[in-house]
Parts: C-alpha cells; structure tokens; sequence
C-alpha cells in the first residue's frame, strides 16, 4: 500500500512508519517532528516563527499538496494535522479527501471529543478535565476546554471524524470517547514501540533512582506537581534509599539519558493507561508508576501481566505506592521483567503495524 502520514505526537508516527515499511509499505512521513521533539521525517513541514512565518508555513503547505495525492491511506494524526488555524485546515482536508482514496483519523491525544465526552459524559472516574465528576480548574484544563467547545476547531474535528473512512484510538481513555460517537468506525490499536535489544539488569537496587519529567507549563494539568511533592516527601523519610533525578525542559536525548540511568520512572497521574513516554520507559526495563487501571489491561486482553503501579490522583497515595516500594525492593526485578514483556506482547511496533494494515485493509 501507499500510505501518508500526516503529523507527529511523541514519535508515534515515525515509530509506525518504521514498522509499515519493514512490512513492504511504500509511507511517506510529513510533520514537523513533534516540535522541539524533532523526531524524524520524510518530508520537514515546520513552521518558523517571526514576522513571516505563518505566511511562509501555509504558502509551503499549498506547495506540498501536489505530493499528497494518490494514496491508499493518509492518516492524520490529529484534527489540527498542520500548524495553521483550524479555519484554514478545512480546505486542506477536503483537498486531500478529494484526492485519496482512504482517510483516518488518529485518536491520539487532545480534541474535541476527548474534551467533550471528559467534561459533558464523564466515562472515566478521573482525567485531565474531572475528578469523581468535578471539574478541574487548573490554568492548562480550562485552556484546553476554551480551544475545543464551541469553537472552530470543534467543526473542524466533527467535520474530519465524520469524513473519514476510520479513527484509530490508541490509549483506552481516547477509545471511551470516540466509539459512543462513531461505533462503526472506531478501531482501536495500541501506540507503536520498538523493542529494545539490550542486557538490563534485574538485580534487587539498594538504592532505588526515581526519575520524573517536569513539564513547566503542564506540569499540574498532568500531575508532575504532584508526583514531585510525593516523592520529596520520600527522600525526605528514606534518605539512603531514594534517589531523585528530575528533567525540566531538557532536550529530549538528554531526557531519555536520565530516564535511562534510572530504575522508576513517575509519569501521568490523570491517565488510565501509559501513553508513549511510558511505555518507552517500560520497554527500556523500567517500573513505571502511572496509570494502570484494569480497563487498560482489558481493551488489550492482558490476564496475567501487572507490571505498571497505579496511582490514583492524590498525592498520599502516590506517596502510600512509593513507599511501598521502597519497602519491598525485592519487587523491582520482576515489574522490570514485566514492563519489557508488556511491550513485547502488546506494543512491538512490527506486531502494532500489522493491525495498522489490518485496519486499512478491512
């Protein structure tokens, strides 16, 4: 097949195009590499900031077009699929509508229907917008809530969902949100991992390294605040046990460096399920603690596996969870151990890329 991707979400995208080439697939990658990110890509469609950037970004868009033509399936990996306002993304789409023969549509993180169904049908006991069905009020939610209800870009994700052939979700929470709204269309497919060849040890740590990455303008949307507090609370109590390694704003090989040299990795406290820093942890031999609800291990069929700690949002069980394993060490090599085989069974982006074809094909 011929396939276009379009747009990047913390190498989900570069991942899978990996896997779909290694299967015979002829993919072309299009984004901006996530950002400051910059994961790899086919075609650069960045935009550069100052005076004429904006100018210079959508003239360039235009200009791809007439390479986005022909395919068997373009897949966008967000409603907002290129760094212009979500008025101007309309004729895009319908361009590429016109000139494709199968669109889908990537459930992979922020839109209008994760804000939507969070907020007005509550399915999750928890997430980035409710707590035991109340609204959050931290500055990032109700950013998110004024960009997405009501607003253009709301059309534009209906607009897209209704007009494409398929919409993958790639995490339970963002299943939850799209199947009431489009059963017949909605497939979900685990995010893409590539399995790490490598000799990680599995003795019991006398020093548990503890690592977490700050977001500074993010970090109370996604709990980092919170996990943070926690865990100087237990290096305060365990001194000679803890050890605390914190990244904020660092590029992300150098951020991938610490969380290398760790042993747990503390990320996400709203989710249900690990995204994609998470399991990029775990397949590098991490414990993580996150989410780990058992909706998570259900949508893939996972009876005997529990390798993530689940934490709920509040900082003393976070605290309770920490502490219970730096009182029990002994459990670190075997969550270890089930971290890499978790994404060996689940998310090998070979085996992830297969259901990708599967999915397109049907």
């Amino acid at each position: 097949m011929k396939i276009l991707l379009l747009g990047e979400y913390s190498n989900v995208h570069n991942t899978l195009s990996e896997g779909l080439r290694q299967l015979g697939h002829d993919v072309t990658l299009i984004s901006n590499g996530d950002f400051w990110k910059d994961y790899p890509r086919d075609i650069d469609l960045q935009r550069t900031y100052g005076h004429f950037g904006g100018l210079r970004y959508y003239i360039k868009a235009w200009w791809l077009l007439h390479r986005m033509r022909d395919y068997d399936i373009v897949q966008f990996i967000n409603p907002m699929f290129l760094e212009l306002r979500a008025e101007r993304i309309f004729r895009f789409f319908r361009y590429l509508r016109r000139h494709n023969r199968k669109l889908v549509l990537g459930a992979f993180g922020m839109d209008y229907y994760w804000v939507h169904e969070c907020v007005r049908n509550k399915p999750l006991r928890y997430s980035d917008f409710t707590i035991a069905g109340k609204l959050r009020e931290d500055v990032a939610a109700q950013k998110y809530l004024r960009e997405w209800m009501g607003t253009i870009k709301e059309s534009l994700n209906i607009d897209i969902a209704m007009g494409c052939d398929k919409i993958i979700t790639g995490l339970y929470e963002y299943d939850v949100c799209y199947r009431p709204n489009y059963p017949n269309k909605t497939t979900f497919i685990p995010y893409p991992i590539k399995v790490e060849q490598s000799n990680i040890s599995l003795e019991t740590p006398e020093k548990i390294r503890f690592f977490i990455g700050i977001s500074k303008d993010r970090s109370e949307y996604k709990g980092t605040d919170i996990m943070l507090r926690a865990l100087l609370h237990l290096k305060e109590n365990y001194p000679d046990d803890v050890e605390l390694m914190k990244a904020e704003g660092v590029p992300f090989k150098q951020y991938e460096t610490m969380m290398n040299n760790c042993d747990v990795v503390l990320d996400q406290l709203y989710s249900y399920t690990p995204a994609m820093n998470g399991l990029l942890a775990m397949s590098k031999g991490k414990v993580l603690v996150g989410g780990g609800e058992e909706e998570g291990y259900e949508i893939l069929g996972e009876k005997e596996l529990r390798p993530i700690i689940n934490v709920l949002p509040d900082e003393q069980d976070v605290y309770s969870k920490l502490e219970d394993l730096v009182k029990h060490k002994e459990r670190i090599p075997t969550l270890k151990a089930q971290s890499m085989e978790y994404i060996r069974r689940h998310h090998d982006h070979l085996k992830v890329a297969k259901q990708y074809v599967e999915c397109y094909t049907n």
